[in-house]
Parts: structure tokens; sequence; C-alpha cells
């Protein structure tokens, strides 16, 4: 595992629609929160949305969990990684239904790409279930690294599909 030089803030979508999703979410944050390394911050309310791409599958569960952390990026990732295969994750269809879906969507003030990570992630200004769980967490107006402001992302995405289903 390796540790950055200090803690740093980062983002982490969570989501899931296969089995108990609520389960799936609840057990990975618990997961992520006791790497090494990270400590959780704000951990957002459940949302259900429909999902993106095939619509013969479950509406998904989302969140986001807000954290600090000692491991670079790609540790991180890899981390998140083996959490989602504990979880029975499995990548054969692209949008395809999952047990968990872990992705970085923000490190620190970064822009990273790498060839396993893209930060943000590029899908987060049209993401609906990522932006209004990802503002439930963030402290103000977050800046997004080489794009608007939250405020100025949820503006021009509209929760359409998206329901809180925690307080």
């Amino acid at each position: 595992m390796t540790l950055a030089k200090s803690a740093v803030e980062a983002y982490i979508g969570l989501g899931s629609n296969l089995e108990d999703s609520i389960d799936h979410v609840n057990r990975a944050r618990l997961e992520i929160v006791a790497l090494p390394g990270v400590t959780e911050i704000a951990f957002s309310p459940l949302y259900r949305s429909t999902p993106v791409g095939p619509q013969d599958q479950p509406d998904y569960v989302n969140a986001a969990l807000r954290i600090s952390t000692e491991l670079e990026p790609l540790a991180l990732l890899r981390q998140l990684q083996q959490i989602e295969n504990q979880h029975g994750r499995l990548r054969s269809v692209r949008w395809g239904a999952r047990t968990l879906d872990l992705d970085v969507l923000l490190y620190a003030q970064e822009i990273i790409n790498e060839p396993d990570l893209i930060v943000p992630h590029p899908e987060l200004p049209k993401r609906a279930f990522v932006l209004y769980p990802l503002a439930d967490v963030a402290s103000g107006d977050l800046p997004i690294p080489g794009l608007d402001s939250l405020s100025q992302l949820l503006a021009a995405c509209p929760p359409d599909g998206l329901r809180r289903i925690t307080p």
C-alpha cells in the first residue's frame, strides 16, 4: 500500500443494484473507513436512482463518502477494487448490474489522468446520482478541478430519476 506524504480529502461514490443494495453500500462504507490511513469525514444519505445504460436491471442505491486519506490515488483505487471484489463484483457488462461500484470521484484538488484512474470522475457532471450525494457531504460550494463548481454542476443536472431514501 502506498501512502501519501500527508492526508488529503477524497470523495468516493458508492452504488449497488444487486442483492441487498442498501447492505452492500453500508458495509462498503465501513470497510473503506477501516482501511489503514483512511478516516471518515461525512457520509451522505442513501439515494435510489434509475440505471444508466441497460434499463432491464434494478434501480441503484447510491451514496457519497468524504474521507481523509493517506493513501496515494492509485493505492486507494486498488483498495476500493478489492472491496468490490469481496462483494462479488463482476465486470462483464458496461453499465451493467453490480453488487457494488466504488468510484474515486475527487482526490484533493488533483486532476489525475492514468490508464486505470481518471479524476475527477469523467461522468461526474452528468450524473445526478453522484452530484446530489456529493453535495450532501461537501463543505460549501466545492470546486471541481478542471470543471465548474459543484453548485454550477448541480444547476445543470436535474435530479430526474433520483430519490432520497434515508434522512
